[in-house]
Protein backbone atom coordinates (compact mmCIF):
# COMPACT_ATOMS: atom_id res chain seq x y z
CA UNK A 1 0.00 0.00 0.00
CA UNK A 2 1.85 3.62 -1.14
CA UNK A 3 0.07 6.29 0.58
CA UNK A 4 1.66 10.26 1.73
CA UNK A 5 1.79 11.34 5.12
CA UNK A 6 -0.95 12.96 4.97
CA UNK A 7 -3.26 10.14 4.05
CA UNK A 8 -1.31 7.58 6.27
CA UNK A 9 -2.14 9.76 9.41
CA UNK A 10 -5.21 10.60 8.59
CA UNK A 11 -6.15 6.58 8.16
CA UNK A 12 -4.38 6.38 11.44
CA UNK A 13 -6.57 8.58 13.19
CA UNK A 14 -9.69 6.76 11.40
CA UNK A 15 -8.21 3.40 12.58
CA UNK A 16 -7.85 4.90 16.25
CA UNK A 17 -11.63 5.63 16.39
CA UNK A 18 -12.70 2.46 14.99
CA UNK A 19 -10.57 0.29 17.47
CA UNK A 20 -9.54 2.19 20.02
CA UNK A 21 -6.17 1.47 20.02
CA UNK A 22 -3.98 0.78 17.18
CA UNK A 23 0.06 -0.53 18.27
CA UNK A 24 2.91 0.40 16.13
CA UNK A 25 3.54 -2.91 14.13
CA UNK A 26 -0.04 -3.27 13.56
CA UNK A 27 0.09 0.44 11.50
CA UNK A 28 3.54 -0.74 10.28
CA UNK A 29 2.42 -3.79 8.87
CA UNK A 30 -0.96 -2.26 7.38
CA UNK A 31 0.74 1.00 5.79
CA UNK A 32 3.90 -1.08 4.45
CA UNK A 33 6.19 1.55 6.32
CA UNK A 34 9.14 1.00 9.17
CA UNK A 35 8.11 1.18 12.39
CA UNK A 36 9.81 4.51 12.75
CA UNK A 37 7.73 5.76 10.17
CA UNK A 38 4.81 5.46 12.46
CA UNK A 39 6.16 6.61 15.07
CA UNK A 40 7.13 9.52 13.43
CA UNK A 41 3.54 9.94 12.58
CA UNK A 42 2.30 9.12 15.73
CA UNK A 43 4.26 11.85 17.43
CA UNK A 44 3.30 14.61 14.57
CA UNK A 45 -0.52 13.48 15.60
CA UNK A 46 -0.19 14.13 19.30
CA UNK A 47 1.68 17.23 18.80
CA UNK A 48 -1.45 18.23 16.97
CA UNK A 49 -3.89 16.36 19.31
CA UNK A 50 -5.84 14.26 17.37
CA UNK A 51 -4.37 11.02 19.54
CA UNK A 52 -2.68 10.52 22.68
CA UNK A 53 0.11 8.08 23.10
CA UNK A 54 -0.12 4.72 24.44
CA UNK A 55 2.61 2.41 25.29
CA UNK A 56 3.20 1.09 21.65
CA UNK A 57 0.46 2.86 19.71
CA UNK A 58 -2.19 5.50 20.31
CA UNK A 59 -5.89 6.01 21.12
CA UNK A 60 -8.45 8.77 19.87
CA UNK A 61 -8.91 11.84 22.10
CA UNK A 62 -12.72 11.88 21.09
CA UNK A 63 -14.24 14.72 18.78
CA UNK A 64 -11.56 17.82 17.87
CA UNK A 65 -11.22 19.84 20.88
CA UNK A 66 -12.05 16.95 23.40
CA UNK A 67 -10.25 16.24 26.54
CA UNK A 68 -8.80 13.18 27.18
CA UNK A 69 -9.44 11.48 30.48
CA UNK A 70 -6.48 10.68 33.32
CA UNK A 71 -6.10 7.65 32.51
CA UNK A 72 -5.83 8.26 28.82
CA UNK A 73 -2.97 10.85 29.93
CA UNK A 74 -1.08 8.28 32.27
CA UNK A 75 -0.80 6.48 29.30
CA UNK A 76 0.92 9.35 27.11
CA UNK A 77 4.93 8.98 27.20
CA UNK A 78 5.39 7.23 30.28
CA UNK A 79 9.35 7.21 29.44
CA UNK A 80 9.36 10.59 28.87
CA UNK A 81 7.17 11.56 31.93
CA UNK A 82 9.82 9.62 34.78
CA UNK A 83 12.93 11.12 33.07
CA UNK A 84 11.24 14.74 33.51
CA UNK A 85 9.92 13.59 37.22
CA UNK A 86 13.48 12.19 38.05
CA UNK A 87 15.41 15.08 37.06
CA UNK A 88 12.54 17.58 39.22
CA UNK A 89 13.24 16.39 41.98
CA UNK A 90 16.69 17.26 41.94
CA UNK A 91 15.71 20.58 41.59
CA UNK A 92 14.01 19.99 45.21
CA UNK A 93 15.87 20.71 48.69
CA UNK A 94 15.44 19.02 52.07
CA UNK A 95 12.53 21.19 54.44
CA UNK A 96 11.04 23.04 51.56
CA UNK A 97 7.46 23.82 50.91
CA UNK A 98 6.09 22.69 47.72
CA UNK A 99 2.49 22.76 45.81
CA UNK A 100 1.63 20.15 43.42
CA UNK A 101 -0.49 21.10 40.45
CA UNK A 102 -2.82 18.33 39.03
CA UNK A 103 -1.81 16.19 35.98
CA UNK A 104 0.10 13.04 34.88
CA UNK A 105 3.35 14.53 34.84
CA UNK A 106 3.14 15.96 38.34
CA UNK A 107 1.96 12.83 39.34
CA UNK A 108 4.94 11.29 38.17
CA UNK A 109 6.75 13.87 40.41
CA UNK A 110 4.79 12.75 43.28
CA UNK A 111 6.14 9.20 42.30
CA UNK A 112 9.90 10.35 42.78
CA UNK A 113 9.45 12.14 46.25
CA UNK A 114 7.69 9.66 47.72
CA UNK A 115 11.21 8.15 49.13
CA UNK A 116 13.71 10.45 50.88
CA UNK A 117 12.65 13.45 50.72
CA UNK A 118 12.02 15.70 53.66
CA UNK A 119 9.45 18.58 52.70
CA UNK A 120 5.85 20.16 53.32
CA UNK A 121 3.59 19.42 50.32
CA UNK A 122 0.24 21.23 49.52
CA UNK A 123 -1.75 19.81 46.26
CA UNK A 124 -5.16 19.57 44.76
CA UNK A 125 -4.20 16.75 42.82
CA UNK A 126 -6.16 12.88 44.11
CA UNK A 127 -3.12 11.21 42.27
CA UNK A 128 -0.59 13.11 44.31
CA UNK A 129 -2.29 12.65 47.44
CA UNK A 130 -2.51 8.74 46.54
CA UNK A 131 1.04 9.24 46.05
CA UNK A 132 1.83 10.75 48.86
CA UNK A 133 -0.33 9.85 52.13
CA UNK A 134 1.66 7.25 53.68
CA UNK A 135 5.53 9.18 53.05
CA UNK A 136 7.06 9.70 55.85
CA UNK A 137 8.97 12.63 55.25
CA UNK A 138 6.29 14.65 53.87
CA UNK A 139 3.88 16.54 55.24
CA UNK A 140 0.75 16.42 52.91
CA UNK A 141 -1.88 19.44 52.93
CA UNK A 142 -5.16 18.32 50.75
CA UNK A 143 -6.38 21.42 48.88
CA UNK A 144 -10.04 20.91 48.02
CA UNK A 145 -12.74 22.13 45.92
CA UNK A 146 -15.07 21.14 43.22
CA UNK A 147 -13.38 18.28 41.23
CA UNK A 148 -12.70 18.23 37.66
CA UNK A 149 -13.08 14.38 36.64
CA UNK A 150 -10.94 14.52 33.71
CA UNK A 151 -7.74 15.94 35.56
CA UNK A 152 -8.79 14.12 39.13
CA UNK A 153 -7.72 18.03 40.79
CA UNK A 154 -9.50 20.35 42.36
CA UNK A 155 -10.63 23.70 41.10
CA UNK A 156 -13.18 26.48 41.99
CA UNK A 157 -13.68 28.96 44.83
CA UNK A 158 -12.75 26.81 47.73
CA UNK A 159 -9.25 25.60 46.10
CA UNK A 160 -8.23 29.38 45.35
CA UNK A 161 -9.16 30.40 48.84
CA UNK A 162 -7.13 28.15 50.53
CA UNK A 163 -4.09 28.89 48.01
CA UNK A 164 -4.47 32.74 48.49
CA UNK A 165 -3.27 32.03 52.29
CA UNK A 166 -0.60 30.17 51.37
CA UNK A 167 3.08 30.37 49.92
CA UNK A 168 5.61 28.25 48.45
CA UNK A 169 9.18 27.70 47.58
CA UNK A 170 8.32 25.73 44.38
CA UNK A 171 5.27 24.54 42.42
CA UNK A 172 5.58 22.13 39.71
CA UNK A 173 2.68 22.56 36.99
CA UNK A 174 1.33 20.52 34.20
CA UNK A 175 -0.06 21.41 31.42
CA UNK A 176 -2.13 20.48 27.68
CA UNK A 177 -0.13 21.93 26.19
CA UNK A 178 3.06 24.62 26.80
CA UNK A 179 4.11 28.01 24.46
CA UNK A 180 6.96 29.79 24.16
CA UNK A 181 4.90 33.10 24.93
CA UNK A 182 5.19 31.94 28.74
CA UNK A 183 1.59 30.36 28.45
CA UNK A 184 0.49 26.98 29.60
CA UNK A 185 -2.57 25.95 27.66
CA UNK A 186 -5.53 24.00 29.40
CA UNK A 187 -9.03 22.88 28.39
CA UNK A 188 -11.19 25.45 30.08
CA UNK A 189 -10.62 28.81 32.26
CA UNK A 190 -11.56 27.66 35.55
CA UNK A 191 -7.90 25.59 35.49
CA UNK A 192 -6.06 28.68 34.14
CA UNK A 193 -7.20 31.06 36.82
CA UNK A 194 -5.91 28.57 39.90
CA UNK A 195 -2.56 27.72 37.84
CA UNK A 196 -1.91 31.50 37.63
CA UNK A 197 -3.05 32.19 41.23
CA UNK A 198 -0.29 29.11 42.08
CA UNK A 199 2.01 31.36 39.67
CA UNK A 200 1.47 34.12 42.58
CA UNK A 201 1.80 32.21 45.36
CA UNK A 202 4.92 30.57 44.55
CA UNK A 203 8.91 32.04 44.37
CA UNK A 204 10.04 29.11 41.69
CA UNK A 205 7.85 28.07 39.14
CA UNK A 206 8.62 24.49 36.67
CA UNK A 207 6.36 23.29 34.39
CA UNK A 208 6.76 19.59 33.48
CA UNK A 209 6.05 19.00 29.74
CA UNK A 210 7.24 16.11 27.66
CA UNK A 211 8.21 17.22 23.97
CA UNK A 212 4.91 16.76 22.42
CA UNK A 213 3.53 19.78 24.24
CA UNK A 214 5.99 22.01 23.46
CA UNK A 215 3.95 24.42 21.12
CA UNK A 216 0.69 22.48 21.09
CA UNK A 217 -2.50 24.55 21.48
CA UNK A 218 -5.14 21.85 21.83
CA UNK A 219 -7.69 23.89 23.91
CA UNK A 220 -8.07 27.58 23.79
CA UNK A 221 -8.04 28.74 27.75
CA UNK A 222 -4.22 29.97 28.50
CA UNK A 223 -2.38 30.91 32.04
CA UNK A 224 0.44 33.38 31.68
CA UNK A 225 3.25 32.04 33.66
CA UNK A 226 5.89 35.05 35.00
CA UNK A 227 8.78 36.12 34.15
CA UNK A 228 12.01 33.62 35.30
CA UNK A 229 9.72 30.04 35.01
CA UNK A 230 11.32 26.82 34.43
CA UNK A 231 10.72 24.56 31.42
CA UNK A 232 11.86 20.63 32.71
CA UNK A 233 11.43 18.78 29.31
CA UNK A 234 12.73 15.26 28.13
CA UNK A 235 15.12 14.51 25.04
CA UNK A 236 12.39 13.81 22.83
CA UNK A 237 11.63 17.80 22.56
CA UNK A 238 12.69 18.99 19.18
CA UNK A 239 15.87 21.39 18.72
CA UNK A 240 13.79 24.04 16.74
CA UNK A 241 10.93 23.80 19.95
CA UNK A 242 13.83 24.01 22.29
CA UNK A 243 15.35 27.05 20.78
CA UNK A 244 11.94 28.99 20.15
CA UNK A 245 11.74 28.51 24.12
CA UNK A 246 15.35 29.48 25.25
CA UNK A 247 15.35 32.25 22.41
CA UNK A 248 12.09 34.14 24.48
CA UNK A 249 14.35 33.99 27.76
CA UNK A 250 12.78 30.75 29.23
CA UNK A 251 14.63 28.81 31.81
CA UNK A 252 15.11 25.26 29.33
CA UNK A 253 15.91 22.05 31.48
CA UNK A 254 16.46 19.08 29.62
CA UNK A 255 16.01 15.67 31.31
CA UNK A 256 18.75 12.84 30.54
CA UNK A 257 17.46 10.05 29.28
CA UNK A 258 17.54 6.85 31.15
Amino acid sequence: MSTTARERRRDIVDLAHTTGLASVDELSRRFEVTPSTIRRDLAELTRRGEIARTYGGAMPLGAPGAEPTFRQRNLEAGVAKAEIARHARTLVRDGETLLLDAGSSVAAFAREARSGLVATVATTSIAVIQQLADSDGIHLECLGGTLRPASQGFVGPLAEAALERLTFDRVFLGADGVLASGHVVEADLVQTRLKELMCRQSEHVYVLADGSKLGRATFHARAALPEGWTLVTDATASPEALAEFAAAGVDVVVAPAG
